[in-house]
């Protein structure tokens, strides 16, 4: 039997590179077959490998050994595998050239290791190195718990991606099946994150008409606040912004306040013995719910023991996971329906999924918002605001409050343009919709991998479904949702009482303490 120090030590890819690149380069030649051929998405998916397009120039170095972003070892939302990196550094090149967080700062670092958590480097990885932190051991020790009620929320862009996994055409609408799956593996209540959606944009759009007219001293253009990876992004490089942000929680932390007040006292249930659960699109949602702030019902219920208003979050492909572990055939599930008393939703919540729905849906209702009257056809399908440029503009007359005009971005280096527009005071809007992810919601970080690199084809054909849904929704405006009406009447009264205040509204900080800015 061999000792362990006469034991070979286990050779990887990247430890082989490794070796290389602490050898001179004198008289080694590596070429790699098909460096020089650019990659396509149809060629992505075949054999020949996936060779980073950008970096397909000449020399006798192996093109792909580019380097990597640091992740701290506690990010509660992605992590890598060091075992599969081959530092290829497609990580980089997402983060800095499409979102602009890596190497926008003098090193070194003082207290954090700067990401905003969007998981846009899963999609860009071609080794599958980098994923999300796996969190379904905890759903799965709640569900099997007899004494705790597990509730879930799925978001509207789930629904269009989470097919993919079971090999159904991509976009494909499974939103019943996915009812459907959440039930057979045992979540007691299943609820529909569509609904905050709209009353996001009841809580949103009335803030944004009291900062027009006003009565709201807060500064304009009113920044959309749904999207974590956006908001980290602002308080990292944009402190001074801060109060443009929209003091709205995003739809997931709506739900979570609201499943462990408004929920448990409808249906007799102790909020202790309630384990929220989310199933997001969305990566930075696992950090969103971590964030210290986001604890508004157990503050609201004064309770001596305080939880998290939502307790976990699993992506799309986390779920697709659980349902294959379990066994549930998916393809051949029945379509189910959300359970009531917040399950109903919008067309106006649905497009919530890609870039530019939040704010097509917050013009439908901030129009009713000022007028009292329902919004014309024309904002069931705003066109300016629609497709896949990085930045779209437009502008919509409303009587009584004139002219408004909106931009909306997705892709934060996108962002960064109409920010410094802003900062320097040369902005002429007066909403800004920012997502980070390209693409939006449908085309996160925790959405279903392509074969090929990440591209406008596939967000396309996720958006195009999402707006076909819109178009067939009986209901297009967040404002006729009638259990949106109830729970007005019933719990928060008016949108930004002081009760919905409590619970749906929330203020962000500065990280600017983190670094020190790269000056350009």
């Amino acid at each position: 039997m061999a000792s362990k120090k006469g034991r070979a030590k286990k050779l990887t890819r990247r430890s082989f590179l490794k070796l290389f690149g602490g050898a001179s380069l004198a008289g080694i030649s590596l070429n790699l077959a098909g460096c020089s051929k650019p990659l396509t998405a149809d060629r992505a998916a075949g054999g020949e490998g996936w060779i980073p397009t950008q970096y397909n120039i000449p020399g006798n170095w192996p093109t792909q050994v580019r380097g990597r972003v640091a992740i701290d070892p506690t990010n509660p939302s992605i992590h890598r595998d060091d075992q599969k990196c081959i530092l290829c550094g497609q990580c980089i090149e997402v983060c800095q050239n499409v979102q602009t967080v890596y190497g926008n700062y003098e090193l070194p670092l003082k207290n954090d290791l700067i990401c905003i958590h969007c998981g846009q480097c899963t999609h860009w990885c071609p080794s599958g190195a980098i994923a999300e932190v796996d969190d379904t051991a905890k759903v799965l020790k709640a569900l099997n718990d007899p004494e705790i009620h597990v509730v879930v929320q799925t978001a509207p862009a789930t629904r269009v991606g989470l097919g993919e996994e079971f090999g159904l055409p991509v976009g494909t609408n499974v939103q019943g099946k996915q009812v459907a799956a959440l039930k057979k593996l045992g979540f007691d209540a299943v609820f529909d994150t569509n609904f905050t959606a709209d009353l996001t944009i009841m809580e949103e759009g009335t803030e944004l008409v009291k900062r027009l007219t006003g009565e709201l001293k807060e500064p304009l253009p009113q920044l959309t606040s749904c999207c974590p990876g956006w908001v980290k992004f602002v308080e990292y490089f944009y402190p001074d912004l801060i109060h443009h942000l929209s003091s709205a929680k995003s739809p997931q932390q709506m739900e979570g306040a609201l499943i462990k007040t408004y929920y448990a006292k409808a249906k007799g249930i102790d909020p202790k013995k309630i384990y929220s659960v989310s199933i997001m699109p969305c990566t930075a949602k696992k950090f969103e719910c971590q964030r210290p702030e986001m604890i508004s019902a157990s503050k609201h219920l004064e309770d001596d023991k305080v939880t998290p208003d939502v307790d976990v979050v699993l992506t799309t492909r986390e779920l697709a996971r659980m349902i294959k572990s379990a066994g549930i055939d998916f393809n051949s599930l029945a379509d189910e329906k959300y359970d009531r008393l917040m399950g109903e939703s919008t067309g106006a919540a649905i497009i919530f999924g890609t870039t530019g729905g939040v704010m097509e849906a917050a013009v439908r209702s901030a129009w009713y918002l000022v007028t009292n009257e329902q919004p014309p056809a024309e904002l069931w399908n705003l066109t300016p605001v629609r497709g896949m440029e990085g930045i779209k503009e437009g502008a919509v007359t409303i009587p009584g409050a004139g002219e408004v005009r909106v931009a909306v971005a997705h892709g934060l280096g996108n962002a960064r343009k109409l920010m410094d527009q802003v900062r320097a005071g040369k902005s002429p809007y007066h909403f800004i919709e920012v997502m980070a992810c390209p693409g939006g919601c449908e085309y996160g970080g925790g959405q279903p991998r392509a074969s090929a690199p990440p591209s406008d084809q596939v967000r396309e054909r996720r958006t195009k479904t999402i707006y076909e849904m819109d178009a067939k929704c009986p209901l297009r405006n967040s404002h006729d949702n009638p259990e949106i009406a109830q729970i007005y009447k019933d719990f928060l009264g008016t949108p930004m009482s002081h009760i919905a205040h409590e619970l749906l509204h929330t203020e962000y900080t500065s990280r600017a303490d983190s670094f020190t800015p790269k000056k350009v």
